[in-house]
């Protein structure tokens, strides 16, 4: 009788990283320098986000510009997910990985991406999300998908709101520097009676509640009885 063994992962052959390279102190500094001409940061809030420990960083996603804002106002090294697509350059791939990147497979359940999200924070690492898990486009907050709160559950990590206003207009004002503002709320903490669609709630209003009123979409309005 013939046996099927699964097919191995190909990513079980690379190195994802689990602390801060060398290579990624490079890329921030090169890209804080590129920045320092484009673009002018406006931070709020940058005190919340712990100094140690896991956290998950949660900010909502415009353009696929928005995690380079999100690293550049932390100090911390951010890790995060992206679709797999961007990581079919073999450099691009490269200097990704090494910039604390890992790749998903979209439209799927991607096991592999979501055990690797659970190592960066058992690693104790900040672990970079859109938990709208595509762009919005500027249309406003899209209904959030419930990945974010699970890890948080899982690994007992906060949930660091953050809110972007302005990366969709990078390099559109050329040779004026674009402004971007960046709020970084309070850490949510899972609560012990809590499931992954109410934390999922929390954390999407305090990201709402940050942004302004025409960017809150199907966070708009928080329903009569909500408690944060």
């Amino acid at each position: 009788m013939e046996i099927n063994h699964p097919t191995p992962d190909p990513r079980e052959k690379k190195t994802y990283y689990l602390h801060e390279t060398f290579t990624r102190r490079v890329i921030v500094a090169l890209l804080q320098t590129f920045a320092w001409f484009v673009l002018k940061f406006e931070v709020h809030g940058a005190e919340n986000l712990p100094s140690k420990g896991s956290a998950i960083l949660a900010c909502n996603h415009v353009t696929n510009f928005d995690i380079f804002p999100m690293q550049l106002s932390i100090s911390r090294p951010l890790f995060y997910m992206a679709k797999e697509e961007l990581m079919r350059n073999p450099i691009m791939e490269y200097l990704l990985r090494k910039g604390g990147c890992f790749p998903v497979f979209r439209g799927t359940q991607d096991e592999w991406a979501k055990q690797h999200a659970e190592k960066v924070l058992q690693h104790g690492q900040v672990l970079g999300i859109f938990p709208e898990g595509t762009r919005s486009k500027g249309r406003g907050l899209r209904a959030a998908k419930s990945g974010t709160a699970r890890f948080a559950i899982r690994t007992h990590s906060p949930i660091v709101p953050m809110a972007l206003i302005g990366s969709h207009l990078v390099l559109k004002s050329f040779p004026r520097r674009t402004k971007i503002q960046v709020t970084i709320g309070e850490p949510i903490f899972p609560r012990s009676d809590e499931g992954a669609l109410a934390l999922t709630d929390r954390m999407m209003f305090a990201i709402a509640a940050m942004l302004p009123p025409d960017q809150r979409g199907a966070y708009a309005e928080i329903p009569e009885g909500f408690s944060d």
